[in-house]
C-alpha cells in the first residue's frame, strides 16, 4: 500500500499535463483539420508564411490554388493555411 502512495504524485502530474497540454493541442489540431476541410473557392486565407490571398481552386489531395493578386496564383499545401479571414457562403440552388 505504501508503494501505491508514492505513485499518487506522479499520477497527478500526468493528469495535470494531460488537461493543460495534450488535450488542448488535440482540440486545436481537430479544429484546424475541420477548417482546412471546409475551404471553398472564394475564401480569403492567410498562410503560415503570412501571405494573404483568395482561394481560386480547391484541388484533389492536399493542395489549394490561392490567388495573391490579379493573375498571380500559387499552389499551397492545405495544412499550411493558418487562418480563414472571410468565408464565402455556399451557393444555393
Amino acid at each position: 500500500m505504501e508503494a501505491f502512495g508514492q505513485f499518487i504524485p506522479l499520477i497527478l502530474i500526468f493528469a495535470i499535463m494531460y488537461f493543460l497540454l495534450i488535450r488542448p493541442q488535440q482540440k486545436r489540431l481537430k479544429d484546424h483539420k475541420a477548417m482546412v476541410e471546409a475551404l471553398r473557392r472564394g475564401d480569403q486565407v492567410v498562410t503560415q508564411g503570412g501571405l494573404i490571398g483568395k482561394v481560386s481552386k480547391v484541388k484533389d489531395g492536399d493542395e489549394v490554388e490561392v490567388e495573391l493578386n490579379e493573375g498571380v496564383k500559387v499552389r499551397v499545401v492545405k495544412s499550411t493555411i493558418a487562418q480563414v479571414l472571410n468565408k464565402t457562403e455556399p451557393a444555393e440552388g
